[in-house]
């Protein structure tokens, strides 16, 4: 029901463009979200109705007079009657306040055994009207040290345009990623750009490029015996979930979804 909707909104699209080293699995079927991925949270948070108050950096979670005050990096702590937390694991465990002395032993060593990939994500912005001469929509890249995937971000949504100009995003491989986690990201950009020179070797000079750090890219080991949530506190109520609690794929996000809107109803 959720692909339904997505896709009667132009939200989704069936992925068709041409995708190398693509590994399909049987039953499965893949699709693109032509504005981006952002596009799917923006029309859920637009369905609630919600008011959404962006970069809020909360630093630390404490109970206080029944309810949790939540401490953020500017601007004075406020109250909630109930918290839902989905960063990434090992950010839940580094929260200052005493939410975390309130959790169980056993919630703490779940927590702590969860596991992530860490990979950089490269995007190469270029004029409308500049020609990327390749078969491919996006790549798969099994034989290179750095570069894993690499994608005509444009091509692949299926949204080209002479009104805009193309774009190329690479991701590189978990192995580089994790090695290189603490290196210069200038250094970092400048490897991938010489290992993409070498795979794509007729790609223009793009007009600006962006590299970004990805620590928490997806999860390799899920929050064991807690299938979409752990709820940490009662009274007030206190939860987390997200794709730690599954998968990194937006089933796993909807299963957690789900299993979160079901523990925060029923505790109404």
């Amino acid at each position: 029901s959720f692909y339904e909707e997505l896709l009667s909104h132009g939200v989704l699209e069936p992925l068709t463009a041409p995708v190398e080293g693509l590994a399909v699995q049987e039953g499965s079927r893949n699709y693109v979200a032509p504005q981006g991925i952002s596009s799917i949270v923006k029309y859920y948070l637009k369905q609630s109705g919600a008011d959404v108050f962006y970069e809020q950096q909360v630093t630390g979670i404490s109970l206080r007079d029944g309810k949790w005050e939540v401490s953020r990096h500017t601007g004075p702590p406020e109250q909630f009657d109930i918290v839902i937390i989905t960063i990434p694991v090992p950010q839940i465990l580094q929260l200052q306040g005493d939410a975390l002395n309130l959790i169980n032993e056993s919630q703490k060593q779940q927590l702590e055994s969860a596991s992530y990939s860490s990979r950089y994500a490269l995007g190469l912005f270029y004029e409308a009207g500049t020609g990327i001469d390749v078969p491919w929509a996006a790549q798969y890249i099994t034989d290179n040290p750095c570069v894993r995937f690499i994608s005509i971000d444009n091509k692949k949504r299926n949204i080209e345009s002479p009104e805009t100009g193309p774009s190329v995003v690479v991701h590189t491989t978990v192995t580089f990623g994790s090695e290189h986690l603490d290196s210069d990201p200038a250094e970092v950009q400048q490897v991938i750009l010489s290992h993409l020179e070498r795979i794509v070797p007729s790609l223009p000079k793009p007009a600006s490029i962006k590299c970004q750090k990805w620590r928490y890219s997806q999860v390799t080991k899920a929050v064991p015996n807690c299938p979409g949530k752990m709820i940490l506190h009662t009274q007030p109520l206190l939860i987390c979930g997200g794709d730690g609690f599954t998968r990194s794929n937006f089933d796993g996000c909807i299963e957690s979804a789900l299993s979160l809107a079901e523990a925060v109803k029923s505790h109404l």
